[in-house]
């Protein structure tokens, strides 16, 4: 009699198994769960001893398709019994795949609530629109993140991040650095302050050598000005209500967050006019190709095509939908879905009307 440690010397290329419960080297459930262990992927069918039907329900139990009888075994319910039991085996392994994507979006439901919060706005002359699109493979997340919290004294602080790479890892570290950045936002602390306890937080939470970029903005209680942080990340948009507009200075372009210690973070003042449009993205948005070539948008294309979308769309156009065309236009001119995660917030000043 064959030995089961002869037929698992190798790789098992079957689909299913049918299994006697005594073999010499393996009785009862032993060479079960041996055979499971080692085949995990493969249907099996056991066979007990005659009038042994307590056996075949355990072997069930544990992890069997079906179970026979010996002496009751003939070539037609061998055979039925073989093909059930593969189709059993592939429900549920299909099931299993089910739950797994199931609580894999739960999982990335409960990241993207901690790196896309819920603003904490109360100047009704001020509204943000906010965009996230998951890259090509959408069950990994990045570690985009935004943030927008107005101040008891009027200031609005604006802050936009991306942790470098995709994954469960950068999703969770894009969350911390998002609540850090809330959280000694509402301290009070100064500017440069918050952006290098932000990075002590980067440093001890990564579990490898991971960098973030990140931009800070302060808009002033008149609404007329604003003051831009950037730690090497591009610099935000600014528009008119008319469509006209521009990408800030980047002269002032910090390191990104975890590279230098010690590093410094110098702002650049900026003044508005009444009516303005404020937009902080991050690098998904503009570095898909162009035609069919190795060229990329950049993000002097990318602001060009904003201002012509908002031109197109009028001064009290929903800047959300504006948002939506503009990754919409960006994803027709890569010829497809975006490789990387794109973030989007949009912080507009209305000087006669409610948000």
């Amino acid at each position: 009699m064959r030995t089961l440690a002869g037929a698992l010397d190798g790789p098992v290329a079957v689909d299913c198994v049918l299994l006697d419960l005594q073999l010499p080297d393996a009785m009862g459930l032993t060479g079960l769960t041996r055979l499971l262990r080692h085949a995990p992927g493969t249907a099996v069918v056991v066979l007990t001893g005659q009038d042994d039907e307590a056996t075949g329900v355990a072997a069930v139990a544990a992890g069997a398709q079906d179970y026979l009888g010996k002496g009751q075994v003939d070539g037609p319910l061998l055979g039925k019994a073989l093909r059930y039991a593969w189709e059993r085996k592939r429900a549920e392994q299909a099931e299993q795949q089910l739950l797994q994507q199931q609580l894999l979006a739960s999982e990335n439901s409960r990241l993207e609530r901690g790196l896309l919060p819920t603003p904490l706005l109360a100047d009704r002359h001020l509204s943000l629109a906010a965009k996230y699109r998951p890259g090509r493979n959408g069950s990994l997340l990045g570690g985009d993140f935004y943030d927008a919290i107005e101040l008891p004294d009027g200031r609005v602080q604006l802050v936009i991040g991306d942790v470098c790479g995709h994954g469960p890892d950068e999703a969770a570290l894009g969350v911390a650095l998002r609540i850090a950045w809330r959280a000694l936002v509402l301290a009070g602390l100064p500017t440069a302050e918050v952006l290098a306890t932000v990075e002590r937080v980067l440093v001890h939470e990564r579990i490898r050598p991971l960098f973030a970029t990140l931009c800070m903005v302060e808009v002033a209680p008149g609404r007329d000005s604003l003051r831009m942080s950037l730690a090497g990340h591009p610099p935000p948009l600014v528009a008119t209500r008319d469509g006209r507009g521009h990408l800030l200075p980047g002269e002032k372009l910090g390191v990104p967050l975890g590279l230098i210690p010690d590093a410094r973070w110098d702002p650049l003042d900026v003044a508005l006019e009444p009516g303005w449009s404020l937009l902080l993205y991050t690098d998904g948005v503009f570095e898909g190709r162009v035609g069919d070539g190795p060229a990329r948008l950049g993000h002097e294309k990318m602001a060009e095509l904003l201002l012509r979308l908002l031109r197109e769309a009028g001064p009290d156009a929903d800047r959300g939908a504006v948002l939506d065309r503009l990754i919409t236009r960006v994803e027709e001119l890569n010829a497809g879905a975006l490789d990387d995660d794109v973030a989007l917030a949009m912080l507009t000043h209305f000087p006669e009307a409610g948000g």
